[in-house]
């Protein structure tokens, strides 16, 4: 061998391998030709995108304030965080965007049609009590019974057309319903009522919730079982939090991997996380800060009994902290993975030390709230970064 290629030779020896990962990529869509929308039509897009996310917004945090509807919740979390994860693009996670316009229109026209029918009842309400059984009170329960009739018929003719917006501000939805009243209506609307239902793919967010639920609790289970010992045995308590310390490095990726490939097993793969991390220490890092600092102000929420009326803000603001971070996760997970070889020692440790304050932070959290919780131990396993976003408020 040339005396000259022998440092060449000896460089690339002693470096080591790249590690490519394999990500499932999901199929192209078909791209079909999109129109020109125009400015004013740019910005009418725009708007219902954005209605469409507080829509979405909504609809979960009244799905995490029901028992069953949080494994949904966290479903969709993780769905996010895993298309995400598979495109590298943070927009992919926003699904279901104008699914959730859709519906949000429908919630506003109906909220709007209930106001009249409101006004009506405490008017009827109020002359009840004046003169009950008078002319005036039976007037005004007349015309709130025939409002009832009409509005429902209107109603429901407005979503036989097709439930958007402008559909109800139709005048001509009663005798449209009237002119249409056929079986073949009934058997329309039914059809349409469940591909709208099958479409929503609800029994697969529900499973990825219960299983990223059961992947999630495997891990850490031991450390918070043993951190609640620490005010009986102070050992056990340090030993728990430097578990729990160890844990939440993993668990967010971990679960962010669970959702790209849709494996159980996945959860076991920490050693591949570990190599996504060498290859993007730095958006690791930050996307580890984020999760954990948006964790630590929900536990505020947890020192005293919330009101039950007040569960749907409560969960509302559990999405607006933990949203964020799951997608976040996704893009940092992809990028990742799509780096062929390790960053350098420097990011890497830099990577490291960055996240030893906040994981100490987040852990020195969780265990001030097992003594200023009013749930007190069973407060640690209400774990609403990892797991499910549980409602602060007693249903007993």
């Amino acid at each position: 061998m040339p005396s000259a290629l022998r440092p060449v030779v000896a460089e690339l020896a002693n470096e080591e391998p790249a590690v490519v990962e394999i990500v499932p990529v999901e199929e192209p869509p078909v791209v079909m030709p999109v129109p020109r929308l125009g400015f004013f039509g740019s910005i009418r897009a725009a708007l219902n995108w954005c209605f469409g996310v507080a829509s979405l917004f909504v609809g979960l945090a009244v799905l995490a304030a029901i028992p069953v509807g949080q494994f949904l919740a966290l479903g969709y979390l993780l769905e996010a965080s895993g298309r995400v994860a598979r495109s590298g693009r943070l927009r992919d996670g926003f699904i279901g965007v104008r699914t959730a316009a859709h519906f949000g229109g429908v919630a506003v026209a109906v909220l709007l049609m209930w106001l009249p029918l409101y006004f009506l009842s405490l008017q009827a309400e109020a002359a009840q009590i004046i003169d009950p059984n008078g002319r005036i009170a039976r007037q005004w329960q007349g015309w709130l019974a025939a409002l009832c009739v009409i509005g429902g018929f209107h109603a429901t003719g407005a979503l036989l057309r097709g439930g958007r917006f402008r559909h109800f501000l139709n005048p001509f939805n009663v005798p449209w319903l009237i002119a249409r009243a056929k079986p073949s209506l009934y058997t329309e609307a039914r059809d349409r009522l469940w591909a709208t239902v099958v479409a929503l793919q609800l029994p697969h967010y529900f499973w990825l919730g219960v299983r990223g639920f059961v992947g999630a609790f495997v891990w850490l289970a031991i450390p918070l079982l043993l951190l609640a010992q620490g005010h009986r045995a102070p050992a056990l308590g340090v030993l728990g939090g430097l578990m729990l310390a160890a844990v939440v490095l993993y668990v967010p990726f971990l679960q962010v991997r669970f959702a790209r490939d849709n494996r159980l097993r996945a959860y076991r793969e920490f050693k591949q996380v570990r190599a996504a991390f060498r290859r993007a220490p730095l958006a690791f890092a930050f996307v580890l800060w984020v999760h954990l600092l948006f964790a630590i102000p929900l536990y505020i929420l947890k020192i005293e009994v919330i009101p039950r009326d007040l569960v749907f803000l409560e969960g509302l603001m559990f999405l607006l902290f933990i949203f964020p971070a799951r997608v976040l996760g996704g893009g940092a997970y992809a990028r990742g993975t799509r780096r062929a070889v390790p960053r350098a020692w420097v990011s890497r440790w830099f990577g490291r030390l960055a996240v030893v304050p906040i994981v100490l932070a987040y852990v020195g959290v969780v265990f001030l709230s097992l003594h200023i919780g009013w749930k007190g131990v069973t407060g640690l396993y209400e774990q609403h970064a990892f797991l499910l976003p549980v409602p602060f408020v007693a249903w007993n």
